[in-house]
């Protein structure tokens, strides 16, 4: 199968401090990769320089052939790459249709003017209510997102991240503040991203019952390098892992 997206000897050096050093490795197409390790191990790290919030010391990003390393944020976004932060990033004043219709006009090549009547764009009007409708959000389609509960926050930004068209997924810490009750899910729904919506799906999450049912594959990351890109069974049986990360306990 063709890589979706690949990386090549990735770094990122931030005041004389190695945060990353030398990652390689290809994510397939509609696969689910998990990215775990240990607070300050470099995930967030790597999905900023994925999402070009910053810029690597040394290495390639490529998506499918195409190298993408050099490009701003809003042209990897146009090249096919969506993300959601570990805290809720939505329009907290603008309806919950409205901020999935300004993700689906900005993929249309539309207008992004706040100002407009969203029903003149009946094309993206209905392509926000299938996306919200996709994620159990289409009874709040008119409620102020702010006024959503965490979880529903989250859920929100899954519809935003299906009406972007973006092939390629980057999920930092979804189930982050989320209650007990609402992880299953989420964890659905986020599953339906590979297995319905065809999508390449990377996760960084602490939950490893999250991880371990979700992901194809997981990479370990430790002090900024890349321990292991494995199989959740073998990673959890692997003793480097076990004495880096995960312990005995697993």
């Amino acid at each position: 199968m063709n890589s979706a997206l690949r990386v090549t000897d990735l770094s990122l050096d931030i005041g004389g401090a190695k945060i990353l050093d030398g990652i390689s490795l290809s994510v397939l197409n509609n696969e689910t990769l998990g990215i775990i390790g240990p607070n300050g191990a470099g995930k967030t790290s790597l999905f900023n320089l994925l999402s070009a919030i910053r810029k690597p010391t040394r290495g390639q990003i490529f998506i499918g052939e195409h190298d993408v390393t050099d490009m701003a944020p809003h042209e990897r976004a146009n090249a096919g790459i969506a993300r959601t932060f570990q805290t809720s990033s939505v329009f907290v004043n603008l309806t919950c249709l409205e901020n999935v219709r300004i993700a689906a006009q900005a993929s249309n090549g539309q207008s992004m003017n706040l100002t407009k009547n969203a029903y003149k764009f009946t094309e993206v009007v209905a392509q926000a209510h299938d996306c919200l409708e996709k994620v159990g959000l289409a009874s709040y389609a008119m409620q102020r997102a702010g006024a959503l509960s965490h979880g529903d926050k989250r859920r929100l930004e899954i519809a935003i991240v299906l009406a972007s068209n973006s092939q390629i997924v980057l999920l930092d810490e979804p189930m982050a503040g989320m209650s007990v009750e609402n992880v299953p899910e989420l964890v659905e729904i986020i599953r339906s991203l590979a297995t319905v919506h065809k999508k390449t799906v990377l996760i960084v999450e602490h939950h490893m019952e999250v991880i371990l049912g979700l992901a194809d594959r997981i990479a370990v990351l430790n002090y900024g390098e890349l321990l292991v890109c494995d199989t959740p069974q073998n990673v959890i049986n692997n003793p480097i892992v076990q004495s880096a990360y995960i312990g005995e306990a697993l």
